[in-house]
């Protein structure tokens, strides 16, 4: 039985430097795009070099791995957010807010998933699949508390905000940020 003990630590140590390896990854690819040096990556994760080719042995299983990583906190927080947040409306700011960052890390990765490798073939079906239902869960619960006018079409507020986050990336004196917060403002009932 003292056999068994180390292996679940050992998981779990693996599954924490995964996911810092994750959150590296895409926080290099927001500064230096996804031709950033692993090295870097790996340093910013505070793991070796390694250690990443062992959980992604490819650039693309690392782009695609860094993808699902964030929608999954995406689709993860939708939930928390609503029963954390003083409002309905407020969880769904937060959300959206969220869903910009995962957006501008969406757009670096841009390039690299519109190539023929076939990892990237199906990432924007669960893209939708996946964060569709969670936004229209906030907007429900945000049309239900009465904080916003009824009638908003998840995918339309979603492609709405996409589409005020492209280009920021090259653009300094280009705030996406600061224009999604009029939407989400323009979203309130009393507005």
């Amino acid at each position: 039985m003292g056999s068994d003990t180390p292996a679940p630590r050992k998981r779990a140590d693996a599954e924490r430097n995964k996911l810092a390896l994750l959150d590296a990854a895409a926080a290099a690819f927001v500064e230096s795009g996804v031709d950033v040096a692993v090295r870097d990556i790996a340093a910013r994760a505070g793991v070796g070099v390694g250690t990443i080719y062992r959980h992604f042995p490819t650039r693309a299983d690392l782009i695609v791995a860094v993808y699902l990583h964030q929608i999954e906190a995406c689709v993860e927080a939708g939930p928390a957010l609503l029963a954390a947040r003083p409002s309905p409306h407020a969880a769904l700011a937060d959300w959206i807010m969220m869903f910009v960052d995962f957006l501008t890390t969406k757009h670096g990765l841009a390039g690299a998933l519109q190539s023929d490798d076939a990892a990237f073939q199906t990432l924007h079906g669960l893209f939708l699949e996946r964060l569709l239902p969670v936004c229209a869960q906030l907007l429900d619960a945000a049309t239900a508390s009465g904080e916003i006018t009824p009638g908003m079409d998840p995918l339309t507020l979603m492609r709405g905000v996409g589409n005020l986050c492209i280009g920021a990336e090259n653009d300094p004196h280009y705030h996406a940020r600061h224009m999604v917060q009029l939407v989400i403002k323009g979203l309130r009932a009393d507005s």
